[in-house]
């Protein structure tokens, strides 16, 4: 299977359970996935991009990755590093949408090669609105080009 023919549309990685609910029901809500599939941490992350551990029978990649920084066990910034140094997963397109502030954490993602880089607002339905907007984008509009779809 390759990245343009996954059946997983949005690979969600958010610690908070607050947050992923509400960015699942966002993403229910505007039907903009067939399937969204939510991890609790980095490490999580990892093995399932990666096709390890509990997900070693996993086929295929999500179209996109919305990925918080702060994450236990592995931080959101590792797992854009990995994603990036893996020539299957270079090209993954890759959200970050945190909490986070910081400056550093934009350069640092930019540099790494992140897609995006979104701020989660604090109001329930601006946070709502965000998530479905970059599931519009991400998923219906945005194209990669043919050379992603490799094993």
């Amino acid at each position: 299977m390759t990245l343009t023919e996954s059946v997983v549309q949005i690979l969600l990685v958010e610690d908070n359970p607050n947050d992923a609910e509400l960015a699942l029901h966002a993403l229910r809500k505007g039907n903009l996935a067939n399937q969204v599939d939510w991890v609790k941490d980095g490490e999580a992350a990892l093995d399932y991009l990666f096709h390890r551990g509990a997900y070693n029978s996993k086929k295929g990649y999500p179209k996109v990755v919305l990925l918080d920084l702060r994450l236990p066990k592995v931080d959101g910034i590792e797992v854009l590093r990995a994603l990036r140094a893996d020539p299957v997963t270079r090209e993954l397109p890759v959200v970050v949408l945190t909490s986070s502030k910081e400056e550093r954490d934009l350069v640092e993602t930019y540099k790494l090669g992140v897609n995006s880089y979104v701020s989660k607002p604090v109001a329930f339905k601006e946070f709502a609105d965000t998530v479905t907007n970059l599931g519009l984008y991400w998923v219906l509009i945005n194209r990669v080009p043919p050379e992603i779809a490799q094993e």
